[in-house]
């Protein structure tokens, strides 16, 4: 019987974009579900009734929460194709590490950044979020990829979050290319793999919807 996957999903989620570019590269078909996040579906309710958010993963029948857990699911049960995590135990451990950070750090930024924040506090949040990515770009070092010659855990974890950096650059919130040089040709590196290219939104995209939130709000 073949394998049935199905993912409940937000096209804006950063989190459900990890499992998406996952299952690119590892040439799973499934099928995506586009939640309403002020109105959940019972499947999301249903499968994921601790935290009721996206994305859940679904493989025959059985859900599986959390964005890493379930990058890690996938690896185990498609091992055969493009490999996300570590074989050596301490690399693995290492590439959790940094997935860790990035939830713990990064994700925090980007709410901030959109918060309205100005002046002091803005100028605050900008030196933060770069002294964070100063470190990333050592854990790159002279990698292609955080994963090496191709992408891995690490990669999947941050990419989502460094796709609207671009768009901070455009709104002129700050230029990124002059404080960390490393992530911009990373991030590039990323996009022109289709795997990338095709579960992500381009940063077009994503200046469109800020703009619309913005007119939204001032109407």
């Amino acid at each position: 019987m073949a394998d049935e996957v199905v993912l409940l999903d937000y096209w804006l989620s950063p989190y459900g974009m990890r499992l998406r570019i996952a299952l690119a590269l590892k040439g799973i078909e499934y099928e995506r579900k586009e939640e309403e996040l002020n109105n959940k579906s019972p499947l999301l309710l249903q499968s994921n009734p601790v935290h009721k958010k996206v994305p859940v993963l679904i493989h025959n029948g059985k859900p599986i929460c959390e964005s890493v857990v379930a990058l890690q699911y996938i690896d185990e049960v498609w091992k055969d194709k493009a490999p996300l995590f570590p074989s050596d135990p301490y690399l693995r451990s290492q590439a959790k590490f940094w997935a860790d950070y990035v939830d713990k750090t990064i994700s925090g930024f980007a709410r901030k950044l959109w918060s309205g924040a100005k002046g002091e506090e803005m100028e605050a949040v900008k030196k933060d979020l770069f002294d964070c990515l100063r470190l990333f770009e050592g854990e790159l070092g002279d990698k292609p990829f955080f994963g090496g010659e191709t992408l891995g855990l690490v990669d999947l974890a941050l990419l989502p979050f460094a796709s609207w950096f671009s768009v901070h650059d455009k709104f002129g919130t700050f230029s990124l290319e002059a404080e960390c040089p490393k992530i911009p040709p990373w991030v590039k590196r990323c996009f022109q793999m289709e795997s990338v290219s095709e579960s992500v939104p381009s940063s077009d995209q994503l200046y469109d919807y800020v703009v619309k939130m913005r007119n939204s709000r001032q109407e």
